[in-house]
């Protein structure tokens, strides 16, 4: 099954955040911006993901603009990561 069909996860590591909106600009339903300056993925629900390395999982309409926010962020501190095995497919710590 190709990784684009796979059921995925999304998380931010705030640690490395820094705070330039790309990821809420590219998808405002799965990214948003806190008080605090930093980026969180929020759920279906609406509700940010506040606790450090909490995921949400990536709706297929939106994987490209969640992928391409991976790939555009400054900080580097978005993952995702197929739900079946863990492992990171776009990110800081995705095998090329």
């Amino acid at each position: 099954m190709p990784v684009n069909q796979e059921a995925l996860e999304v998380w931010i590591d705030q640690e490395l955040c820094t705070g330039d909106g790309i990821c809420a600009q590219y998808a405002p339903d799965v990214f948003e911006l806190d008080i605090d300056g930093l980026a969180y993925v929020k759920g279906e629900d609406d509700e940010l993901r506040q606790l450090p390395g909490q995921t949400v999982p990536v709706p297929l309409p939106l994987l490209t603009d969640v992928v391409e926010s991976a790939k555009d962020c400054p900080g580097e501190c978005i993952h995702i990561r197929r739900l079946s095995d863990g492992a990171e497919v776009y990110g800081p710590a995705a095998q090329a």
